[in-house]
């Protein structure tokens, strides 16, 4: 054997002694909550985990499958991360509220590189409370009543742009979710670089649910340089407005005040962040409503009287037809659907969090580390809390839910700081497709198709036409 290969046997024979003793320590800590067993569960394949039987099914079925055979906390691994899932309100608000500062809020590595380690998702105190001031400042209704119009237009020329021929209603639904964010973000003049940040954006998000393998053609390597070129963007849009001395009273300009102290790497951090908050969660609900209603006649009839009677009163009074904050408290029936779509479909079938100590829950341990899932999903199926959950029911939401059972924007101080501007832009567009337009599904496929959001089967193609 020459001396080469001797060496690299040993260094070999190392590197596996130092992996061994590390997962060793992982697994099986060495102070006194090692005592207490991890959860029951399986941690699947070597760093793959259960990702794949996760994101390629109906996930009521994976949680189900572990929850009848666990229990209500079981350990899994996904996204290269070892896992503990929790499905009851209690646990929930265990982890989210009561002990909220046990565990941090968290993403996948890979979710981590490409929002930005800055961004608020991944903080907690001084520095969360004052990012989450700022986006409030924003996103509060006293800030986004004066939006309401420009909305409404963005509402009315996607829809129009639709009119008379096949959509994917996801896809237009996420570029609608977009300008909206865009809106919300740098206000309604004209934004330079609108297109080029569009681009980059859209090749960055394909890369969101990857393993975080940065080697050439990979999604992930993509998303990366691409989010190298947001950055870039991003400061030339700040720079820009330092140069013209712009005030501005949009989300951008909140987080430039001078007396916030952001640098410009944190502002980019946070501006990703909440176009990615923003997004394909706003447009998953609008397609989910829209195929609900369209199984679901008499909900669509009771929705569509309820805004032409809006535009009713408006003709009446002889008030401008365009929208405005006080026509959206005039939509209760029209907000029980959006809460019950919420529900059924559950977008966010989890969030992250990460054990900041060794945790003990209901006598397993939970390691300093691991990531937390309370698994929304599962509490918003759960027949105990909501009896028939699988049927769209609308009228069940005429009572307000119990404490922690009803969790679409999360729970605690870290709950979406945007869902009133989620809604927001959700009535204002069912008010114009309702009062103007019907449509018709294209496919008969009544499928779901899976990863990460559980959506209808492409994206569910539907063709729209004016009312007559």
């Amino acid at each position: 054997m020459d001396f080469f290969a001797f060496f690299f046997l040993l260094f070999l024979s190392i590197s596996f002694v130092f992996l061994l003793i590390s997962l060793l320590n992982f697994f099986f800590p060495s102070n006194s909550s090692a005592k207490l067993p991890l959860p029951p569960g399986s941690l699947g394949w070597p760093y793959i985990g259960e990702t794949f039987q996760l994101y390629s099914q109906n996930p009521n079925v994976f949680f189900a499958s572990k929850q009848k055979r666990y229990g209500s906390v079981f350990k899994t691994h996904i996204l290269g991360c070892p896992c503990v899932m929790i499905s009851s309100p209690e646990a929930a608000r265990f982890v989210l509220v009561s002990k909220a500062h046990l565990f941090k809020p968290t993403f996948p590595a890979s979710k981590e590189r490409m929002l930005g380690k800055q961004a608020i998702f991944f903080h907690q105190g001084d520095y969360h409370n004052k990012l989450r001031k700022l986006v409030l400042r924003a996103f509060v209704p006293d800030a986004i009543k004066s939006i309401v119009s420009d909305i409404e237009s963005i509402a009315k020329e996607s829809v129009h742009s639709w009119e008379g021929r096949d959509i994917n209603t996801f896809q237009e639904m996420k570029t609608y979710a977009f300008n909206v964010a865009l809106l919300s973000i740098f206000g309604k003049d004209e934004f330079q670089y609108r297109e080029e940040l569009k681009r980059c954006y859209y090749i960055l998000e394909k890369g969101y649910n990857s393993m975080p393998i940065n080697l050439p053609g990979t999604l992930f390597h993509k998303a990366m340089k691409a989010r190298k070129e947001l950055a870039q963007i991003l400061a030339k849009t700040l720079s820009s407005r330092r140069q013209m001395k712009l005030d501005r009273n949009d989300l951008l300009g909140s987080f430039m005040e001078d007396k916030e102290g952001l640098s410009d790497e944190q502002i980019a951090d946070n501006i990703i962040g909440v176009i990615f908050a923003a997004r394909d969660t706003t447009a998953s609900v609008l397609t989910w409503i829209l195929k609900y209603l369209g199984e679901n006649p008499s909900v669509l009839q009771a929705v569509t009287e309820e805004q032409e009677e809006i535009v009713r009163s408006k003709e009446k009074s002889g008030e401008q037809k365009v929208l405005n904050w006080a026509d959206t408290k005039k939509m209760p029936v029209t907000s029980r659907v959006i809460q019950e779509t919420l529900r059924v479909a559950s977008i966010l079938s989890f969030t992250f969090r990460e054990a900041v100590e060794d945790v003990e829950y209901e006598g397993y341990l939970i390691p300093k580390g691991w990531k937390v899932l309370p698994l929304f999903r599962n509490i918003h199926h759960s027949p105990e809390i909501f009896p028939d959950p699988e049927k769209f029911d609308p009228s069940r939401f005429e009572v307000a839910p119990k404490p922690n059972t009803f969790m679409p924007f999360g729970n605690g101080t870290h709950s979406c700081p945007g869902n009133e501007l989620a809604k927001l832009e959700i009535l204002v567009l069912l008010h114009h497709l309702t009062t103007k337009y019907r449509w018709t599904m294209v496919s008969t496929d009544n499928g779901i198709q899976y990863g990460p959001f559980a959506l209808p089967q492409n994206g569910l193609p539907i063709k729209l036409s004016q009312k007559s």
